[in-house]
């Protein structure tokens, strides 16, 4: 991946919302992102190992719609079996701690935090690291980066910062691997919140890549029924963006919802892990064009 790949990607999903109904051409798509038909067709093999027309399969509202209708006996299964297992990303297995009552009370006095800001498949990323895991991770745009700390960190504001880019790319480098090392060793993860928004954000890490569940579906496997809305509210609030896959939340009707990191970008994550999960042999993509 180059440092700008991301920012051309965007640019195209970008102007493909914007002229949905004129059904756009590739070569108009490409001219969009500033590139030539053969250099866009590199960039999407770079960026998600599938052609530009295969890719654009996947962000149409009706293959989200298809995501959730397959993904839904999957989720119920895994849902039936409880909460208590760890949870995998890929090949990557994680682990969550929740903050004790008295170490919330402590507002992280006595926590060192390191933080790094590295490239990664979806645009720079910020990681804040503890010695008990990651408890931060964001995307920020250039110039974003002292905002997202800033944001991140007020979750911790008796903890001590400090900037620490060699100590924290390795496991930047290690989240997006295309085959993570250290399989065997899981990632954990460290999360400040309440009650509610930790059940949440657990209940998300059993959505696995390429599948998708609504608010009101989580809502309902939590025992919720008719909490879509706080669901919503909680997904918002996931202070660790990819790991803590909230991207995996959209509306019955196929439409996203909300992200805090840009629906540009969610919608790039939906489709690129559904084209690495086809080209695994996972479940079947959008049907291709005859």
């Amino acid at each position: 991946m180059r440092a700008e790949d991301f920012e051309r990607v965007e640019r195209a999903i970008g102007f493909i919302e914007r002229h949905a109904q004129g059904q756009p051409s590739l070569g108009e798509i490409a001219a969009a992102a500033n590139l030539s038909e053969y250099n866009f067709q590199r960039l999407f093999r770079r960026f998600a190992g599938v052609s530009p027309k295969r890719f654009l399969q996947y962000l149409t509202a009706q293959y989200a719609r298809e995501l959730l209708q397959r993904s839904r006996p999957v989720l119920e299964a895994a849902f039936a079996a409880g909460l208590s297992s760890p949870s995998r990303l890929h090949d990557l297995t994680l682990n969550v701690y929740a903050m004790t009552p008295g170490q919330v009370a402590q507002r992280g006095q006595g926590l060192v935090i390191r933080h790094g800001l590295h490239p990664s498949p979806f645009g720079p990323c910020l990681l804040l690291l503890t010695e008990r895991g990651v408890c931060g991770l964001a995307f920020a745009p250039p110039g974003g980066r002292a905002r997202a700390l800033a944001h991140l960190a007020g979750r911790w504001p008796g903890a001590t910062l400090r900037q620490d880019q060699t100590g924290t790319r390795p496991v930047v480098e290690r989240i997006f691997a295309p085959v993570p090392a250290g399989r065997d060793q899981p990632l954990n993860l460290l999360v400040r919140g309440t009650n509610f928004q930790i059940q949440v954000w657990e209940a998300l890490l059993r959505i696995p890549p390429a599948a998708a569940a609504t608010y009101g579906e989580l809502a309902r496997w939590l025992g919720r029924p008719g909490a879509a809305r706080a669901v919503g509210a909680a997904n918002g609030a996931n202070p660790i963006a990819y790991l803590i896959p909230c991207h995996r939340v959209i509306r019955g009707s196929g439409a996203l919802g909300g992200y805090r990191w840009g629906l540009a970008r969610k919608r790039a994550l939906l489709a690129w892990e559904s084209a690495r999960n086809e080209g695994r042999g996972g479940l079947a993509g959008p049907e291709r064009d005859a």
